[in-house]
């Protein structure tokens, strides 16, 4: 037997297990069966095994080049180094599917490690749920879209990667938004279980917190790595297009976003429960739908790289989640009785339900105009174009209106708060806002959106550091510490409101570089000839070849005719070395040349000079050139992002203090315990 039968072979025995697993999991817990209950649970820990198994067989045979296998012959070629193969594993339909469920089994096999001491009630039904959705994972795998098929002849070589997923950030991006799209299956198991079970006071809300908070990170990763290779690989000079592939990706991120700050509520108030359950729903559901889109073809994008017939299979699937879900919560209405009530409009409970609303908004106005050129298509017969226009008009507003409400949350307190005392928590933010707006307007920023944009975010930026100047000077009074050891000691001790924080500052400098980018990016294009040049925005771009080559040269790289041209770029007298951009053609994708995109990055203000190669006609390479202003800012809020949300994360380090008695030694241990988050 080859590695690649034994690969195909755990795949069915991985899906006979979990089908097993499922119905031991649920008459388990049916019948209140510790035997079969562990027995289900030993059932996700073998799937996680073979799964693993499979996975290995796949990257051998990418590796071995075994190209008797159809995945390997289309995904891979023997120019291709190791990293571009370790690449192909998910750079097709199968393969990326096969992550997914693979990744599903290792999450599926901590979280019930993790719980099945802690919530014993819930997690029989937890990894029932778990073993559900694999069911439905390799049940495709095995019968509808093999990763091991074999061609009735073996190939000859192989095609390789579509050149656009030939980038350093294809090694990064599509599994860190499989990831992202898988790891919401955890709290979504927790929420099913707590439904069944009739358990819904906060105790899974502690089960899934960290669990959603992770999927939420890995998303959000996966968005601007996302972003990022849109910048540098498609070559049209923006990083976001409102696609649907990526406005499936961005959506379960919003409902994730919604949830964890309603969550809140619940927590301190006892408040929206079903608001919570249908947000953690809703949330898994997006990301089946993002599967869907991504590995159906039903919505053109040029980040769907496959298509085939499962898409019905999806449908099918995220039809009955959808109604399983409503019916549970329909069925749990009694037990859900909200424990407090809104006292007053003007309140943080309030304020945190108004940015709900706000981002179901955009995730609603986003998914319409996803799915408006299908359903356009389906009942008048024509496909209608929805673009950016629509996104920008659309959600605009509703996005600004989120920047400025992170702002003024912040500064309301719980239950009620005074007209007198907000004015004065939020008067200091708003003199600086409307100084930096000032500021820019002297400096000749007159477009009124771009002025109100940066206006806001100035305004939160001087509400969140009001919140850490605040927090510093009461612990340093109150310690007798220096500010920056109370800065630090504050935050340690208060990571999940203070990383927060920290995760709003990042989302601010995003909004920087998007403002910028957005209201003041320029254009032009040419075709330079040796010696000619061209100016755009203060910056000079000289073709420095001769007549004969008009700086064009030429070399070979992983199977790729690469032609570039080398250009000086200068802004004023201050020299800023030389671009190349370049176009590249595969010798199996011969039809798809691909722009390479050279960008230079000036100081201080994060500008970039964007460059690429339009095309080459009778020797002489034709240039499109951007200056897209503040780009960076973006990047920048990305890695706060990740830092902020490693923060809210980490877990709470409690002590435990020695006791000099030997009195009621139980209590001493339980109060002890750490508690659960």
């Amino acid at each position: 037997m080859i590695p690649t039968d034994i690969g195909y072979v755990a795949l069915l025995l991985a899906f006979v297990i979990a089908v097993y697993g499922l119905i031991a999991g649920v008459l388990g817990a049916w019948r209140r069966s510790p035997a079969l209950v562990r027995s289900s649970q030993h059932g996700i820990f073998v799937t996680a095994a073979l799964l693993t198994l499979a996975a290995g067989m796949l990257w051998w045979a990418l590796f071995k080049h075994d190209y008797r296998v159809k995945y390997v012959a289309e995904t891979s070629s023997s120019d291709m180094d190791w990293s571009y193969l370790v690449t192909s594993f998910w750079g097709g339909q199968a393969g990326s599917l096969l992550f997914w469920a693979w990744t599903l089994t290792i999450f599926s096999a901590i979280a019930v490690l993790r719980s099945r001491k802690r919530y014993p009630e819930l997690v029989p039904y937890v990894g029932a749920t778990l073993l559900g959705i694999q069911t439905f994972f390799l049940l495709v795998l095995g019968f509808l879209t093999n990763p091991f098929e074999r061609l009735p002849v073996p190939a000859v070589a192989g095609r390789g990667l579509n050149p656009l997923l030939m980038d350093p950030g294809m090694r990064v991006h599509p599994p860190m938004l499989l990831i992202g799209y898988m790891s919401f299956s955890i709290p979504f198991a927790f929420a099913i279980a707590a439904l069944i079970t009739g358990r819904l006071g906060r105790e899974w809300l502690g089960a899934i917190r960290r669990w959603m908070l992770l999927g939420w990170a890995v998303q959000g990763a996966g968005l601007l790595l996302g972003a990022w290779w849109a910048y540098h690989v498609l070559g049209w000079g923006g990083y976001w297009g409102w696609d649907p592939v990526e406005n499936a990706a961005l959506m379960p991120w919003l409902t994730a976003s919604a949830f964890l700050h309603s969550t809140m509520v619940q927590e301190r108030r006892g408040m929206l429960k079903v608001w919570n359950l249908a947000l953690v729903l809703l949330t898994f559901a997006l990301a089946i739908f993002g599967t869907f889109v991504v590995r159906s073809g039903v919505l053109s994008s040029v980040h769907a790289f496959a298509t085939s017939a499962i898409g019905p299979y999806f449908f099918v699937f995220l039809g009955l989640v959808i109604i399983g879900s409503v019916g549970l919560i329909f069925f749990r209405l009694p037990r859900l009785q909200t424990e407090g009530q809104f006292d007053s409009m003007f309140s943080r409970e309030s304020s945190f339900l108004l940015n709900n609303f706000l981002i179901i908004g955009i995730t609603a106005t986003t998914f319409w105009g996803s799915v408006a050129p299908m359903v356009s298509e389906v009942v008048r017969g024509a496909k209608i174009s929805v673009g950016p226009p629509f996104y920008k008009q659309a959600n605009g507003p509703q996005l600004l209106a989120l920047i400025v409400l992170m702002g003024l949350g912040p500064m309301l307190a719980w239950r009620r708060s005074a007209p007198s005392a907000f004015w004065r928590n939020i008067r200091g933010p708003v003199a600086l806002g409307l100084l930096i707006g000032a500021v820019l307007f002297a400096a000749g920023v007159r477009k009124p959106l771009a002025l109100f944009s940066f206006a806001s975010i100035a305004f939160v930026f001087g509400t969140i550091l009001l919140e850490f100047w605040r927090g510093m000077s009461v612990r340093a009074r109150n310690t007798g510490e220096g500010y920056v050891v109370a800065l630090f000691r504050l935050v340690a001790r208060n990571r999940r409101r203070y990383g927060g924080y920290i995760v709003h500052l990042a989302l601010l400098l995003m909004a920087v570089g998007v403002t910028a980018s957005s209201f003041y990016q320029e254009e032009t294009a040419a075709t330079l000839k040796g010696g000619e040049s061209l100016t755009l925005g203060g910056y000079t771009l000289r073709n420095e070849g001769d007549n004969k080559s008009n700086g064009l040269f030429q070399y070979e790289d992983q199977g790729a005719q690469v032609v570039f041209a080398d250009l000086s770029l200068r802004q004023g007298d201050r020299d800023l070395g030389s671009v190349r951009p370049e176009r590249r053609t595969y010798r199996n994708w011969e039809d798809q040349p691909v722009t390479g995109v050279a960008i230079r990055t000036v100081y201080p203000m994060g500008e970039d000079v964007y460059v690429m190669m339009t095309g080459i006609e009778n020797g002489l390479p034709s240039f499109r050139v951007f200056v897209n202003p503040m780009v960076s800012f973006i990047w920048y809020g990305g890695v706060l992002y990740l830092l902020g949300t490693m923060l809210c994360g980490w877990p709470q380090i409690v002590r435990r203090e020695r006791t000099v008695t030997a009195a009621a030694p139980r209590l001493r241990e339980a109060q002890a315990r750490p508690s659960e988050a």
